[in-house]
């Protein structure tokens, strides 16, 4: 290839306009465009008519100089937004986050990755600031990363900022669950993958999910004696739920990470 464009820059010093091309013509195009060519030489040593849309790297009826003269970029994409707040209170819903397309993608350059990412989420109060977390009676539950990224004092009113609590962990061994679940492979949805029947999982209890005057968290099965049948559902896809039985109450969860979830 090297050798082939020497010789065609030779070329064109004895016989200027005779290679023509992607560059003098000024042509750049996206997908497939017949209307895109110019008068040159093709890269398969052709002369004649030759393309400069970017099939033309399939269909093998580029000009010589369209790698030069049209190459690829890719997308570049900004910084994600910070998180959308719940689309409703008292009721499992979602957030949103968005990021912005700073170069489009152009002459067959990487696409775009996804520009927005979808999570569950619940807030338990309502829009004047009334608690409403004593509605919620299945345990809905998400990753235990998520609690990284929620507060407290936005999240919940009913909470202090000066208050402290270490919360606490309950243990469940999973009975059954829908189908819905393993199929789900959303980025932020993939932790419900690795749910699966007659394992122990790990439920964290912690604020603003703990109700501030009880101090436990909505579904928690803290009252059952390990033989009643529970009820759980995961944030993100109401479609994933389950059963699952009590196992006990411990102060910290060490469960593995895949198994370990919060009340939300």
């Amino acid at each position: 290839m090297r050798t082939l464009w020497m010789a065609l820059c030779a070329l064109a010093r004895l016989w200027p306009g005779t290679l023509a091309g992607c560059a003098e013509a000024g042509r750049c195009c996206p997908g497939r465009d017949a209307a895109c060519f110019a008068r040159g030489w093709r890269l398969d040593r052709v002369y004649g008519t030759c393309f400069c849309d970017q099939a033309c790297r399939l269909t093998g009826d580029c000009c010589f100089d369209y790698a030069r003269a049209c190459p690829a970029r890719p997308c570049i994409v900004g910084e994600w937004s910070p998180w959308s707040g719940c689309a409703d209170q008292c009721k499992p819903a979602a957030r949103v986050r968005r990021r912005p397309v700073q170069q489009e993608p152009r002459n067959g350059g990487a696409p775009c990755p996804p520009l927005e990412e979808r999570a569950g989420c619940l807030d338990y109060s309502t829009a004047r600031g009334q608690d409403c977390g004593h509605s919620f009676v299945p345990a809905f539950i998400t990753t235990s990363a998520f609690n990284k990224e929620r507060t407290r004092h936005a999240t919940s009113p009913q909470w202090s900022t000066d208050t402290e609590d270490t919360g606490y962990c309950m243990e469940f061994k999973t009975e059954s669950l829908t189908h819905h679940c393993a199929t789900e492979n959303r980025p932020l949805t993939r932790w419900m993958q690795y749910l699966r029947e007659g394992y122990t999982v790990c439920v964290d209890c912690q604020p603003p999910a703990m109700n501030s005057e009880s101090l436990r968290c909505s579904g928690d099965g803290l009252d059952s004696d390990g033989n009643q049948t529970l009820h759980w559902q995961a944030i993100g896809n109401p479609r994933c739920q389950g059963t699952w039985k009590k196992v006990r109450r411990v102060d910290q969860c060490s469960c593995p990470a895949v198994h370990s979830f919060i009340f939300i």
